[in-house]
């Protein structure tokens, strides 16, 4: 069984699709809905080291407070953009998938499957109808 696991919103169309991707290869991953259960200071941290990204890449700006808070400003250091996802979870950018592969915020959805050590089962297209997957479980590529 492969150990997977997704920070999730449900609201959240990209992370739908990601979850759904992951269950298209038969695998039940943990669902952790951050919103609802954030994750720890030093596991967001680890998180954001484990995908090689920083925390400034991992903010997200739409439906957030991210411009009343002023994180735009370049002189900000890490610790406290840190600090500001810590206080508003909504701050972290979805979905973060967790596998024995890597570490990755998979947008768009897609990228997910870079995470995923089993094949598709068959035939996936995400909810706004774009295919991804086609009936043989291979990757569809961009523009086909």
């Amino acid at each position: 069984m492969t150990d997977i696991v997704i920070y999730h919103n449900p609201e959240c169309g990209t992370s739908r699709n990601a979850l759904a991707m992951i269950r298209n290869a038969g695998i039940e991953p943990h669902v952790v809905e951050y919103l609802k259960t954030p994750p720890s200071r030093a596991l967001l941290e680890s998180l954001i080291e484990r995908a090689g990204m920083s925390p400034r890449a991992i903010l997200r700006e739409k439906g957030t407070p991210y411009a009343d808070l002023g994180l735009d400003h370049p002189e900000l250091t890490d610790a406290q953009l840190v600090d500001a996802m810590m206080a508003h979870p909504i701050l972290i950018n979805r979905p973060l998938v967790v596998s024995p592969l890597g570490v990755k915020l998979c947008r768009p959805s897609e990228e997910v499957l870079d995470l995923i050590p089993a094949s598709q089962s068959g035939e996936f297209a995400k909810e706004d109808g774009e295919r991804v997957i086609d009936a043989a479980g291979q990757r569809i590529s961009p523009g086909s």
